[in-house]
């Protein structure tokens, strides 16, 4: 098995990376955002600091729901495009945008009405409760432009279109920066707001990318051609094939958005220094894990092309080349996050408490890593290119809530253990999902048959 981990064909590389390189640099310049916003909040306070992530993670279930519906889009848009089927695309995309407006009302009413319902499931302590309610009250209208942007961008890069959202999130980034520059501290002749300018920042940044990039797609874009009155077309013969593969993987990504919610209620009970170290680390882990993140992208666009044009043993072959690309992509990452951990720490002005907390988890990260990056490889990339959607959502869920959370809940509120103990337990899953994928892989039970709409 270990010889077909290594491409026969050397130009699948190049290809792979073509696709995956613009997909990685455009999430490393996301990750830069999250890390600006926490260094620049950190220095306000680590109250602040706990605030902002918290408040965030609840975001982040949407965040998640947004992946999870353009990456069943993009399995379809990708499939389609290697059959030419300009038609099948723009329902996919008409679909899906459909339903990530209608999320995106439904997160915003909850956080507008509800904010301090929303805090007090992460914690307790009044007082970060009460800044991160400052923190969601300017976030509600965030959830529509995020939602957009980020959507539009991922069925861009199924056509090959990933250098236009590329670009934008640079310009976001610096727009991010001095936004939140402005904000925060009271610079430029703007009010110092502390947390609420954090978010601000944010909600300019978003407008930006939502503005030029579903601009670009509904004005320019030629591949998909998708334009604003396709919003309201019939797509009733395509809704069946998209609910097929796009719910499974909305269902999974939103459970598994509600599990990691469930790791950062544990994490918020342990204790405000274990979750601002954690909040350090989150970061410093995405950066490590933007590779993976392109590669994991570039495996479902490349699987869905390849088995679009009709080539099932191609595609059985390049699942293993990513595996193997998965395999090497972890170990960098385990050697970035080490390399890279002690001046991050030192960045923040944590205490000694924090710090030490810090160092443990980015140790735990590290190793987690290797096994995370072979698995979101497979499970996000190739299987789920293969439209093995149904199998994933019940193996993503299955591993997190039956092993890792449990395994979390005992190591942190009942045994007490390390730090680093807590937090391998709390993603023990990652090594259960990455043993599943070899095993799925093997099997070939992964590629489903995917048919296209009556009207092309």
């Amino acid at each position: 098995m270990f010889n077909k981990l290594i491409a026969k064909d050397k130009s699948f590389y190049k290809v792979v990376a073509l696709v995956a390189l613009p997909i990685a640099a455009q999430s490393l310049i996301t990750v830069g955002v999250n890390m600006m916003d926490t260094i620049m909040v950190g220095r306000v306070g680590e109250t602040e600091l706990s605030a902002v992530s918290l408040a965030n993670t609840f975001i982040n279930i949407y965040h998640i729901l947004c992946m999870g519906m353009s990456m069943g889009a993009s399995v379809l848009v990708s499939r389609y495009y290697g059959m030419k089927n300009q038609v099948d695309m723009r329902k996919s995309v008409a679909i899906m945008l459909r339903l990530t407006i209608s999320i995106a009302a439904l997160f915003a009413i909850a956080t507008a009405i509800m904010p301090e319902r929303i805090m007090q499931i992460y914690t307790s302590e009044d007082v970060i409760i009460a800044k991160g309610v400052e923190y969601l009250r300017w976030s509600v209208v965030t959830y529509f432009f995020l939602g957009l942007s980020l959507t539009t961008t991922i069925v861009l890069r199924s056509v090959g279109k990933a250098q236009i959202p590329l670009l934008t999130s640079i310009a976001a980034f610096f727009i991010n920066v001095g936004a939140n520059y402005a904000f925060i501290f009271g610079h430029l002749g703007a009010p110092r707001m502390g947390v609420a300018g954090a978010a601000v920042g944010t909600l300019i940044a978003r407008l930006f990318e939502f503005a030029v990039i579903f601009g670009y797609m509904v004005i320019r874009d030629g591949e998909i051609h998708f334009r604003l009155p396709d919003l309201f077309m019939k797509t009733k013969d395509l809704q069946h094939e998209y609910l097929v593969i796009s719910i499974p993987v909305l269902i999974s990504d939103g459970i598994l958005a509600l599990g990691n919610n469930s790791v950062a209620m544990v994490i918020g009970r342990i204790g405000a220094a274990f979750v601002a170290a954690n909040a350090v680390t989150a970061v410093v882990q995405q950066m490590s894990s933007v590779l993976t993140q392109g590669f994991s992208q570039s495996g479902a666009i490349i699987t869905g092309r390849t088995l679009g044009e009709g080539d099932r043993e191609k595609a059985q072959d390049q699942g293993y080349a990513f595996l193997g690309v998965g395999l090497l992509l972890g170990l960098f990452s385990a050697a970035v996050i080490m390399a890279i951990s002690g001046p991050v720490i030192r960045s923040y002005h944590l205490s000694p408490e924090t710090a030490a907390i810090a160092r443990q988890l980015m140790s735990a990260i590290s190793v987690i890593m290797v096994f995370q990056a072979t698995n979101s490889i497979m499970t996000k990339g190739v299987l789920r290119g293969g439209g093995d959607t149904k199998v994933l959502m019940v193996a993503d869920n299955i591993f997190l809530w039956v092993a890792a959370l449990p395994l979390g809940i005992l190591a942190g509120l009942v045994l007490h253990l390390p730090a680093f103990w807590i937090y391998f337990c709390l993603k023990f899953d990652q090594v259960l999902k990455a043993i599943w994928c070899v095993i799925r892989l093997r099997s070939g039970k992964w590629i489903k048959k995917i048919k296209a709409s009556t009207e092309i």
